[in-house]
């Protein structure tokens, strides 16, 4: 291990570790998607400002972009959706998603797509409503996922949208084994990806956790797949080149006594929380 990688671990241990749903689920605590379910309302608190549950859900066909083992999804659904769809790219979670819609009796208003968000099989115009949680930061193709959605809206319909700048301080979403905050603003990524593989590799799920996040590229590197590094300069840049109207769009400061610090340019991407914006079809 290199004296980075030394330095970095021993760094860490001067921080605790958020909680992470990965490693409630290995204490046996609760699972994925059962932390998921039980968050439901944290993935849609930045948009009540302008919206109520109602408006956002009561009886409307609900898609949900990047869903995990869609406990938030259910949620949705829980909370008067006519029908959930989640969508997402790990098979794993389907297993998961389903045994929760049974436990909830909502079975029969969900359903899961293994599948990538940038080319969905639904026809156009199937959805009122489609949430974007936590989710910008991870797809590969961002702008095509948007365009996507466009086409598979209701005319009128709208997309609520969050995400976590790649800046913010657990924006490398490492935080399951790295508790060191804006850790990959100090160390490289070739020195996070030898620590954290280090870290994680004695955990009963630390091969998945590997696999999950850390690809090789096609020169052989490896590098940190699961994330784009989005950064809200990035999106800036997307957003004008989709078709929809912008209803409403916020830049959620990391605490209150930061937001001075969010008008700054140069250090608004480290200090803002979330990216929130709410988009309708034309």
């Amino acid at each position: 291990m290199s004296l980075g990688s030394v330095f970095c671990k021993k760094l860490n241990k001067l921080f605790p570790l958020p909680v992470h749903p990965f490693n409630l689920q290995n204490k046996g605590l609760k699972s994925y998607s059962q932390w998921q379910f039980e968050k439901g309302i944290e993935t849609i608190r930045f948009y009540l400002e302008k919206a109520t549950t109602d408006e956002m859900f009561k009886d409307k066909v609900v898609l949900d972009i990047g869903c995990g083992a869609a406990g938030k999804t259910l949620y949705y659904a829980s909370i008067g959706a006519k029908k959930v769809y989640g969508i997402d790219v790990v098979p794993r979670y389907e297993k998961d998603a389903y045994a929760l819609a049974r436990e909830k009796g909502l079975e029969d208003r969900f359903q899961f797509i293994l599948g990538d968000a940038s080319k969905m099989d639904f026809q156009d115009n199937s959805f009122d409503i489609i949430i974007v949680n936590d989710a910008m930061e991870h797809v590969a193709e961002p702008l095509k996922v948007l365009n996507e959605c466009n086409r598979v809206l209701k005319k009128g319909g709208r997309i609520y949208l969050n995400f976590p700048p790649y800046h913010h301080p657990f924006g490398a979403h490492l935080s399951d084994a790295i508790g060191f905050p804006w850790v990959h603003l100090f160390f490289s990524e070739k020195t996070l990806i030898s620590v954290y593989k280090d870290l994680v590799k004695a955990l009963p799920d630390g091969k998945e956790r590997i696999n999950f996040r850390i690809s090789k590229n096609e020169s052989g590197n490896e590098y940190f797949s699961y994330i784009n590094k989005m950064t809200i300069k990035r999106f800036s840049k997307i957003l004008p080149k989709t078709d929809f109207n912008i209803l409403y769009y916020k830049e959620v400061p990391l605490r209150n006594i930061f937001s001075i610090l969010t008008k700054v340019p140069v250090l608004k991407e480290g200090f803002v929380k979330m990216v929130v914006c709410i988009l309708e079809k034309k």
